[in-house]
């Protein structure tokens, strides 16, 4: 190393912090198939594996193993969409068995590889237009809870297309009443805390900061230091992320 790269090296930590997460992630999607551990994608970047699992959740906000996850449930679905079988998606994924990849789709998807592989086949999603406190709002439900939420920018039509769309193989079932008597649960007129239970779509650490945004008292005003330190990623407080009731880990 020359001594101009040892001085701006060493000098600047953060940089050299990024340049080894940077190296950790492009480690993790070049190996995803293989299904690395901690252990090895730490030796790739020679740093220690607690090291690592440190710098890596204060840089990119979730950990080595759900930044895996999250390629890895990426890649399944792709696969499942493309109508390849789901233990041949399995064992290309890097997963022992069906099993685990029915586990990983659950967890993160709230749905099983077989209704991901269907697009919704046989499931009933009810929907409907109400009033909102902000407009117009189409919200559709499953078994599950909550899985859409939009504020009406466009017609009807083109709204209930969009939402067939995300769940080809479902049937939609329009219940404008019960769509009225979610959104007077949503928007109540005294706020209070609700027990609905949504269908979350996002990445983990988009859902972790709505997480920590449904933890905010009412009236409480929080920066965005306080939500990243909240959600455990106070580096993250530059960007913000969102997440929106669509589809992913089920929570209530």
């Amino acid at each position: 190393m020359d001594p101009a790269s040892f001085s701006r090296t060493e000098a600047n930590p953060p940089d050299r912090h990024y340049q080894t997460i940077t190296a950790a992630i492009a480690f993790i999607r070049a190996h995803a198939g293989a299904q690395p551990t901690l252990e090895e994608i730490a030796a790739a970047v020679h740093l220690s594996p607690f090291h690592l699992q440190r710098l890596f959740a204060d840089w990119a906000g979730i950990s080595p193993k759900r930044f895996l996850q999250y390629l890895t449930k990426e890649y399944a679905k792709r696969r499942l969409a493309a109508a390849a079988d789901v233990l041949s998606v399995a064992a290309d994924a890097g997963l022992s068995s069906t099993s685990r990849l029915h586990d990983l789709m659950v967890s993160c998807e709230a749905m099983t590889p077989g209704e991901i592989k269907s697009g919704g086949l046989g499931m009933e999603i009810g929907c409907g237009f109400a009033p909102s406190p902000f407009g117009e709002t189409l919200v559709a439900w499953t078994a599950r809870g909550l899985c859409h939420f939009a504020f009406c920018i466009a017609d009807e039509a083109d709204m209930l297309a969009e939402l067939s769309a995300r769940w080809p193989g479902a049937t939609l079932i329009r219940d404008d009443a019960r769509a009225g008597a979610l959104l007077r649960q949503i928007f109540p007129a005294t706020p209070t805390r609700g027990n609905i239970h949504l269908v979350l779509r996002g990445t983990n650490f988009q859902i972790k900061v709505w997480e920590a945004l449904i933890r905010t008292e009412f009236g409480e005003v929080v920066s965005y230091r306080q939500l990243a330190r909240q959600a455990g990623a106070p580096s993250a407080a530059r960007w913000p992320p969102t997440a929106s009731a669509t589809s992913s880990p089920a929570t209530g």
